[in-house]
């Protein structure tokens, strides 16, 4: 009888935290530990992994069911909330212990992350290469107990089956039957794991698209830009800067009078706190 296959996957890709809370509420994940993996100490403390000297990626090993989820689908996720063309890091995580990789721990785990590496280079979607290696498993360390759950893991527990699917997975809502793109009253929205503010009523437009739209976020570093080339398109994707929530994507045919973007949002991915109730909430 064949071996089966181990149903665990290892990533590095970027700041394990945003990244563990994305892969642990994947129906069919078991469990997402953050760790240090590749570098050459052993049992490293994360001031160790940061300070950029051990050549350490910070990483995260995924515990799943293979009989609910594949590793074809935990490769997809992968490559969609990274930016593999980046090899310095990862949006605003610099250095070389939030550099991308695929650690594979089987033979079939290789080939499949080799040809769906292949199959984003073929697509031609990308202006500069792709670097993220796939490289053989090494000994993975636990991260400290405290880095082992992501500091949102208790909001997100708490999301709806769509809030979680729009947030982590980077599903997308319905239009015209969500909760915000019709709403008209004066407030804020924020993000729904995290809380940041996000996007104010004076800048929210009718697009005509069924998904709330803006002309710009309140504050420009309170989300990040990344290249998505998900369904055969070439879009830039939206995340909130502290929970790494996806909330949608961003477009040249906005307004032209206010710059010409339109921020489209999935209502899924925000919270709305009217302007009366601002100063009472927490």
């Amino acid at each position: 009888m064949a071996k089966q296959q181990p149903s665990v996957a290892t990533f590095a890709a970027g700041c394990f935290w945003c990244i563990e809370a994305t892969f642990e509420h994947l129906p069919g994940v078991t469990a997402a530990y953050a760790g240090y993996t590749d570098g050459k100490k052993a049992n490293p403390t994360y001031e160790d992994v940061t300070s950029q000297t051990t050549g350490h990626y910070e990483a995260i090993e995924v515990h799943f069911d293979p009989k609910k989820l594949s590793y074809d689908q935990l490769l997809d996720v992968f490559w969609r909330n990274i930016d593999p063309t980046d090899n310095g890091g990862q949006f605003v995580d610099r250095g070389s212990s939030y550099k991308t990789a695929i650690f594979y721990h089987t033979d079939e785990q290789q080939q499949k992350a080799e040809q769906s590496k292949k199959a984003l280079i073929d697509s031609g979607k990308f202006d500069k290469s792709i670097v993220t290696p796939i490289l053989p498993a090494v000994p993975f360390y636990p991260a400290e107990e405290y880095h082992q759950a992501s500091p949102f893991a208790s909001r997100i527990s708490q999301l709806t089956p769509l809030q979680r699917n729009v947030t982590q997975a980077c599903s997308t809502e319905p239009p015209f039957h969500n909760a915000y793109w019709n709403n008209h009253e004066e407030g804020i929205y924020v993000d729904i794991v995290s809380g940041e503010p996000l996007f104010s009523s004076r800048n929210k437009f009718d697009s005509g698209t069924g998904w709330p739209s803006f002309t710009r976020p309140i504050e420009k570093n309170a989300v990040i830009e990344k290249q998505d080339t998900s369904h055969g398109m070439n879009r830039t994707e939206l995340k909130s800067a502290k929970a790494g929530s996806h909330l949608g994507h961003v477009f040249s045919d906005g307004p032209k009078e206010t710059g010409g973007l339109r921020y489209c949002m999935n209502s899924a991915s925000l919270r709305f706190i009217p302007a009366k109730d601002l100063e009472n909430d927490q």
